[in-house]
């Protein structure tokens, strides 16, 4: 992710006080707010009994990452004018999930993706494809957080060499673990609004020091960095970051519309939405969330242009040139020690929150998607859903940590890339046409998710990320056939017409009351669990194992 600051064992010092003191907080509050009686709704989703208000702000800490706390602001450090995108996607991709996701998607769903989808199409087969999509989105979404945390926090506290990051990444992740297993989405819950409250405080406190800097002037703020970026007005006009390369620019589009649309199909974002009690609800927490990452991203833009402005622009770029570590040297230079500590803190906060959501949600879909609906057909007890949930916590993170311990030179902007655009490929697709299509099918989803994965993640391996350049992953090899580094342009547009040819293609017929069912749901704003009958055979601890439209 970013070469960040070294510090001196002196200055290391109090930020490992600080992130001491964090981690003992935060895990006292975990425990706190866990309650004795622990169902798999609870675990999963605090039973659709949050606020609005907490559930947005929580949203708004499961989406803003790492990347975009000291990405965005070191883009904009590095390319002026044509880093705007990067601030204003985050933004649209919430206006997507509004009109478009959150309240029918409350209205249908459950616990799951495979759950909105079974509202109407047979339960088991959707429920293990919708499975497996999300396990490979959240694995390398997590992957990702991972490596870029030990990327950022051992250099800060101090550590030098590999054997240092692999440490941290061990220690974030045994931190996830138990954060999750404790708590399940209320533990999940604390740390996000935690991180929510001093990612914007944090990102105040530069921008007020960055813009007093220049007598509370946009207009000086802007030309004092077109000045320091060595370009001139060219800082501030499009054309710096990509110039006339078209392979360029269409990978930049690429990522663009993988950020528009693959947020709206992240398993950890979509499982928030059941975690309050009405549809309604459910809306204004992504009200709530694209309020707050509006702030945060006009914050990150002063950071950007102020550090350019500060620093000049060959500053950052000896120190990263990905320009990553353009916030943390603001602070340093606004602050000193104690402001780097300040951020340090704040992005290490920020990954933990990330990749606690993410854990919550795969181990959710091993439990409930592909345990109690995929094998055991619905008629698994509540007691061995859940147990079955705290060990996948316990699977999954271990399984991300080996595997972000052994990838500290993995290009993290691709991993990220490949999160959102498997997620826009294989789950956006088949979310919309079971919501709006009533000629949607089984086998339309089936081909959409698989289609979606398979199309998304083969051309990433195709693709210059992966081979044919210093910076690829096997820098020797070269099989790059496929010349951009995002496949969202092909792989998005590619899952819905395969989920469309897939059910045009299906000899069933399509049952028509199903559909009016859900759009009778969807209308009504009806609450996201469903109705259950019990099932024979089901455990008297379970009589609601089975779900009311059968296992077809």
């Amino acid at each position: 992710m970013t070469t960040a600051l070294p510090l001196a064992a002196s200055d290391a010092f109090p930020v490992f006080v600080v992130f001491a003191v964090f981690v003992a907080s935060t895990l006292l509050l975990a425990i706190w707010v866990t309650t004795d009686r622990v169902t798999p709704g609870d675990f999963y989703i605090s039973d659709g009994r949050l606020t609005p208000a907490r559930n947005g702000i929580a949203l708004f800490g499961d989406y803003m990452s790492a990347a975009t706390l000291l990405g965005s602001p070191g883009v904009i450090a590095l390319t002026g004018y044509d880093g705007i995108p990067y601030l204003l996607g985050p933004i649209v991709a919430w206006v997507v999930m509004l009109l478009l996701v959150a309240e029918p998607y409350h209205s249908t769903g459950r616990f799951t993706i495979g759950d909105s989808l079974a509202r109407r199409l047979r339960p088991r087969p959707v429920h293990r494809a919708a499975g497996v999509a999300t396990l490979v989105i959240c694995l390398v979404y997590l992957v990702a957080q991972l490596v870029g945390a030990g990327a950022l926090a051992a250099p800060i506290l101090g550590l030098e060499g590999q054997g240092a990051r692999q440490v941290m990444v061990a220690s974030l992740g045994m931190l996830m673990i138990i954060y999750v297993v404790i708590g399940g989405m209320r533990a999940a819950t604390v740390i996000q609004l935690v991180k929510a409250v001093i990612l914007l405080g944090g990102g105040t406190i530069l921008a007020l020091l960055v813009m007093s800097k220049f007598s509370w002037n946009p207009a000086g703020l802007l030309n004092r960095a077109a000045g320091s970026s060595g370009l001139g007005d060219a800082f501030l006009q499009p054309g710096v970051r990509y110039g006339d390369d078209r392979v360029s620019k269409l990978d930049s589009l690429s990522l663009q519309l993988a950020v528009l649309l693959g947020a709206a199909g992240l398993p950890h974002l979509l499982m928030r939405l059941g975690a309050v009690p009405t549809a309604r609800a459910a809306r204004g927490s992504v009200q709530w969330a694209t309020y707050l990452t509006l702030a945060f991203c006009l914050l990150a833009g002063v950071m950007g242009f102020g550090a350019v402005a500060l620093l000049g622009r060959g500053t950052i770029t000896a120190d990263s040139a990905s320009g990553n570590s353009a916030t943390l040297l603001l602070a340093e230079f606004l602050g000193g020690a104690f402001l780097v500590t300040l951020v340090s803190c704040v992005a290490f906060t920020t990954v933990l929150a990330v990749v606690a959501g993410l854990v919550l949600a795969a181990s959710t879909a091993l439990a409930h998607d592909l345990y109690q609906v995929g094998f055991r057909n619905g008629e698994a007890s509540e007691k061995s859903e859940l147990l079955v949930a705290k060990g996948s916590v316990l699977l999954i993170g271990l399984v991300g940590t080996v595997l972000s311990m052994y990838a500290q030179g993995l290009n993290i902007s691709f991993m990220v890339g490949l999160a959102f655009a498997v997620a826009g490929s294989a789950i956006l697709p088949a979310l919309l046409y079971s919501m709006y299509w009533k000629g949607f099918t089984t086998r339309g989803a089936l081909w959409s998710i698989y289609g979606g994965l398979v199309a998304s993640v083969g051309l990433v391996l195709l693709s210059p990320a992966v081979s044919g350049g210093p910076t690829a992953l096997l820098p020797e090899a070269d099989f790059a056939f496929f010349p951009l580094s995002n496949p969202a342009v092909v792989s998005i547009p590619l899952g819905f017409l395969l989920g469309s040819l897939g059910s045009l293609l299906d000899p069933r017929e399509v049952d028509g009351a199903e559909f009016t069912e859900a759009e009778v749901r969807i209308l009504a704003g009806a609450g996201a669990v469903p109705e259950y009958e019990p099932a024979a055979g089901a455990p008297p601890d379970r009589p609601d194992a089975a779900p009311r439209w059968g296992s077809r």
